[in-house]
């Protein structure tokens, strides 16, 4: 369990003890920062997204499907 009642709770320093990501996950996290030019603070909100659509989903881990869907839901609301 974790002290944290929702995913939007979680400081940035948590990311890593609660939200474990896949290889192929991390991977597209860090080409999306480069090719994007994301910033810390958009890479901790994708974190917080993608954990949150794991949980919907009862995974122990986020998965680079869960990754690429908050990653798109970043870059929708950058064009808004």
């Amino acid at each position: 369990g974790s002290p944290y009642r929702v995913n939007a709770e979680l400081p940035g320093r948590a990311l890593q003890r609660y939200c474990p990501v896949s290889a192929e996950g991390m991977r597209l996290l860090e080409r999306s920062m480069e090719q994007l030019g994301l910033s810390m603070r958009a890479y901790v909100r994708v974190l917080r997204v993608a954990r949150t659509l794991a949980d919907l989903e009862d995974a122990a881990s986020i998965s680079l499907s869960h990754v690429a869907e908050a990653v798109t839901y970043r870059l929708l609301d950058r064009e808004a």
